[in-house]
C-alpha cells in the first residue's frame, strides 16, 4: 500500500491544516521567587506564545509532541482566539518532547510524556496551596520522573514497544523566572537583544566530549555521533532530571525545540528570526521552513514565547544568561560517562550488543532499524558498604577455588603414584 506523507501540522494534541490560524497563549500575574541582585518591579508579566510542529522532509510520521498551558486557568486547549494572557499565580507551561523507538513507539512515548507531565501538574501543583518557586520546581521534577516511570512501565508490559522513549524539555514560567526540567537533547534558548543563548545542556555524548575539551562545538555539530544521547524518558526505570533556572527580562524570547530544528538551523539564525518577526506565527513558520530547506531529516517542533510587561526588569549588560542549576537534592546533569559505555554499530543492520542498556531512535521497526540515536543508561551508584561486602565475598570464593584446585592436584598425584610403581620392572639382584 502506498503511504502518503503526513502534511498536517500538529498543535498540542490536535491535527489542524498547515495554513490554519495558530493559538497564542498569554498568562497572568507575577511572582519573583529568585532574583540576581535586582528586585523585580510590581506589575504584570505578559507572555505571548506560539507553537508548531512539522513532519519534516524524510519521516513518514511525526513522533514529536508539545504542549503550552496557562496553569493558573488550567487552559491547555490552545484555542485560536487565545492570544494574550498575564502570568498567573500558578504560572505557565511550555514543553517539547521528541519520541524514539521505531514504528509508533516514539509517537506514543512523546504523547504520553506531555499528557503525564500536564496531568501531574494539574493534580499536584494546582492543588498546592503554596506558590513558592521551590515547590514549583519540585512539581516539575516529580512530573517528569512520573512520566519516565509510566512510559517505562508501558514499554515493559508491551514487548512490541520495548526501548521506546522520548526526550523532554519542560519550561515553567513563574513570576519573572523560567524553571526548566531537562532529559535528552531537545533544547531551550533564550534570545535577548537578537542573540540566542542555549540555557539547557544536551544530555549527549557530544556535550560530554565538549566539556572534556575533546571536541569544539563546531566539531561536535558535524560529528557522525552527534545523535547519541545519554538519557531519555522511558528506556530505564529511573532518570536523572537536569533542573535549571533563568530570570527573564523585558523583551526576552524563549525558544524550545526538538533537534529537528536545532540540528539544522544555526543558533545565530534562531536569534535573528525570532527578533525580526513580532508575529510569532510567522517566526515559527520561518524556523521550520529553514530546517526543511536544510534537508528536513527529522520531525521539527518549536515553541516561541515572548515575555513583556511592567513586572519585568530591563536587561543590563551584566545579567547572566546560560545553564544555571537549581539547587535541589539529586539535581544536575548526568555524571561523566566512561567511553566504553558508548555502544555503536558499524553497520545499519548489525544487532545492538546490549539491548538492556541502550535504546534506538528510529521511525522503522526495531528488528530492522538503522540507529539514529542511542540512549545509554548511567552507571549505577554502589555504596561503600556494598562494595566492601562484595570484595569479601569475592575473596572468599577465590580462596575456596584455590583450595579446591590444590586438593584436586594432590589427590590426582596420590592416585597416579601407585600405578606407576607397579608398572616399573623388578630390580635384578646381583
Amino acid at each position: 500500500m502506498h503511504r502518503t506523507r503526513q502534511t498536517a501540522t500538529r498543535i498540542g494534541w490536535h491535527l489542524v491544516p498547515p495554513n490554519s490560524n495558530r493559538a497564542l497563549v498569554r498568562i497572568s500575574n507575577p511572582q519573583s521567587p529568585m532574583s540576581s541582585g535586582r528586585s523585580a518591579p510590581e506589575g504584570d508579566v505578559t507572555v505571548t506564545v506560539f507553537g508548531r510542529t512539522d513532519v519534516g522532509r524524510t519521516r513518514e510520521h511525526n513522533e514529536d509532541a508539545f504542549v503550552v498551558a496557562d496553569l493558573t486557568t488550567d487552559n491547555a486547549t490552545l484555542q485560536p482566539e487565545v492570544r494574550t494572557h498575564l502570568t498567573g499565580t500558578k504560572g505557565s507551561l511550555f514543553m517539547v518532547a521528541d519520541g524514539m523507538g521505531g514504528a509508533a513507539a516514539g509517537e506514543i512515548a512523546s504523547a504520553m510524556a506531555v499528557d503525564i507531565v500536564l496531568g501531574e501538574l494539574r493534580s499536584g501543583w494546582l492543588a498546592e496551596p503554596s506558590n513558592e518557586s521551590e515547590m514549583f520546581v519540585r512539581a516539575l521534577k516529580r512530573a517528569t520522573k512520573t512520566a519516565n516511570e509510566r512510559i517505562n512501565s508501558y514499554a515493559t508490559s508491551h514487548p512490541e514497544f520495548r526501548g521506546m522513549g522520548t526526550t523532554a524539555t519542560v519550561a515553567g514560567l513563574l513570576g519573572d523566572t523560567l524553571y526548566l526540567a531537562q532529559v535528552g537533547d531537545s533544547r531551550a534558548y533564550l534570545v535577548r537583544n537578537g542573540t540566542a543563548r542555549q540555557i539547557t545542556k544536551d544530555q549527549s555524548l557530544m556535550q560530554k566530549l565538549i566539556e572534556a575539551g575533546e571536541l569544539t562545538e563546531e566539531e561536535a555539530e558535524h560529528s557522525e555521533r552527534r545523535n547519541i544521547i545519554l538519557q531519555a524518558l522511558g528506556p530505564e526505570p529511573t532518570v536523572k532530571v537536569d533542573l535549571t533556572h533563568q530570570q527573564v527580562r523585558r523583551g526576552d524570547v524563549l525558544v524550545l525545540c526538538s533537534d529537528g530544528l536545532s540540528g539544522q538551523v544555526p543558533r545565530e539564525d534562531i536569534g535573528r528570526i525570532v527578533s525580526e518577526d513580532t508575529d510569532l506565527n510567522l517566526a515559527c513558520k520561518r524556523l521550520i521552513d529553514q530546517a526543511n530547506a536544510a534537508g528536513g531529516p527529522d520531525n521539527i517542533t518549536v515553541i516561541v514565547a515572548r515575555f513583556d510587561g511592567q513586572g519585568l526588569l530591563t536587561a543590563v549588560i551584566d545579567d547572566e544568561v546560560g545553564h544555571r542549576v537549581f539547587p535541589l537534592p539529586d539535581t544536575g546533569l548526568t555524571p561523566a560517562m566512561s567511553m566504553d559505555r558508548i555502544i555503536e554499530t558499524t553497520s545499519p543492520t548489525m544487532p545492538m550488543p546490549s539491548l538492556d542498556s541502550v535504546t534506538r531512535r528510529t521511525t522503522r521497526p526495531l528488528a530492522s532499524a538503522s540507529d539514529d540515536r542511542i540512549a545509554a543508561a548511567p552507571n549505577p551508584a554502589v555504596s561503600p558498604e556494598r562494595r566492601s561486602r562484595g570484595m569479601l565475598i569475592a575473596g572468599a570464593l577465590l580462596t575456596v577455588l584455590v583450595l579446591g584446585a590444590v586438593w584436586f592436584l594432590v589427590r590426582a598425584a596420590r592416585t597416579v603414584a601407585p600405578a606407576t610403581d607397579t608398572a616399573r620392572p623388578a630390580a635384578v639382584r646381583p
